[in-house]
């Protein structure tokens, strides 16, 4: 069978970090339907690790109307594409202050693939180096702080981290760490 096509597209709402589009689709049976899909461009997220420490931040998430704990993490302003280890390095700068000697691609996350198109890659960011944060306007709440791995793990286990993507980058962590040669 063929995969689902899209017969039309419109979009219905744009912002400078996303555009959300209505498609009309046909199925492999040949049914028509609709498709809501939200455009963001590429992400970078940060596991910063020095030693047994791994820093994260923590930032007011409106849409959920909580502070949350979660790895440094974003998107390039304006819907660009940046080379995902440059817009690891410079998200890592922008909310930790942070600048690694070494980045490792650790792999690709998809955030939501039943309605957006975006996908993030994982790095591991070692031989650390501080510095002041730049954060951009929006991330003025944001603090930072460094965590033992067992208070990471603590953290996740009890609900303190939920952001979906940060528990699946440290799945990957884990899986690097296991399978590394």
């Amino acid at each position: 069978m063929d995969p689902i096509q899209r017969v039309a597209s419109r979009e219905v709402y744009r912002n400078n970090w996303m555009t959300v589009r209505e498609d009309e689709i046909r199925r492999p049976d040949g049914s028509p339907g609709i498709y809501g899909v939200i455009d963001k461009p590429a992400y970078a997220l940060v596991i910063a690790q020095d030693g047994d420490r791994f820093r994260l931040v923590e930032q007011f998430r409106y849409p959920l109307g909580e502070r949350r704990w979660e790895f440094p993490q974003g998107t390039a302003p304006g819907l660009a594409d940046v080379p995902p280890a440059e817009l690891a390095a410079r998200e890592l700068r922008e909310e930790t202050g942070l600048r690694a000697g070494s980045m490792v691609a650790l792999g690709k996350l998809d955030v939501a693939a039943g309605m957006s198109s975006q996908r993030g890659w994982v790095f591991l960011a070692t031989d650390i180096t501080e510095g002041e944060p730049e954060r951009e306007h929006e991330e003025q709440d944001m603090r930072s702080e460094w965590f033992a791995r067992a208070d990471v793990e603590k953290m996740i286990l009890a609900g303190e981290i939920t952001d979906a993507q940060s528990i699946a980058a440290w799945a990957r962590l884990l899986l690097f760490e296991r399978h590394r040669l």
